[in-house]
């Protein structure tokens, strides 16, 4: 019995499509342990350049990893919708956490645009080398996550987008709660032991 529901669950296109996310995940958490591992080898390799105490503004990136970590809440609550099938609720949920995700990119720029203008650049040193790739990197994912929660609030709304097919709201999800735990080790790691 159970050999036969597995074998049913192996060719579930749902199914298949929820392992290769995690497959991918998986990849993605090798990638960003070697970036935090690089940044960790480089962090006290400031030249004459500023070090983090130097550039870092804790409270303010404090804000913008809240802003962060509530989107989780607004994902959660984007899934339990379309659980419900109250696409207009998840379509409202999956654009309020767009719109965090935009609001901690803009505020990552705000926060890049000060360290340059404190010295700290990708050619200064080695540590502002692998701290720009490891931010930058995980920046370009929330940007990837947001316009992966905009088409799917879109097709929604013009009746393209069916949940059994393509990408539904829990694999944008589970992206998207995999980028926010990436930025509680990075804003750990990075930020709050530096300084």
């Amino acid at each position: 019995m159970s050999v036969a529901l597995h074998e049913e669950h192996a060719h579930d296109p749902a199914h298949i499509r929820k392992v290769a996310m995690w497959v991918f995940l998986g990849s993605e958490c090798l990638l960003f342990g070697t970036l935090i591992s690089t940044f960790l080898l480089y962090r006290t390799r400031t030249g004459s350049g500023p070090t983090a105490a130097d550039v870092f503004d804790i409270p303010f990136t404090s804000v913008s990893s809240f802003i962060l970590l509530m989107s989780s809440l607004t994902m959660v609550l984007a899934h339990h919708s379309s659980v419900r099938k109250d696409y207009r609720q998840m379509r409202l949920w999956l654009v309020a956490t767009a719109l965090l995700g935009v609001t901690f990119l803009a505020g990552q720029v705000f926060e890049f645009t000060e360290f340059v203008h404190e010295g700290l650049t990708v050619t200064t040193s080695p540590f502002g080398s692998s701290f720009f790739v490891l931010t930058s990197f995980h920046g370009a994912h929330v940007a990837v996550g947001v316009l992966m929660l905009l088409v799917t609030a879109l097709m929604s709304f013009t009746g393209k987008w069916r949940p059994d097919a393509g990408m539904d709201v829990e694999l944008v999800g589970l992206y998207w709660h995999f980028v926010d735990i990436v930025w509680i080790v990075i804003f750990t790691v990075v930020y709050l032991l530096q300084v």
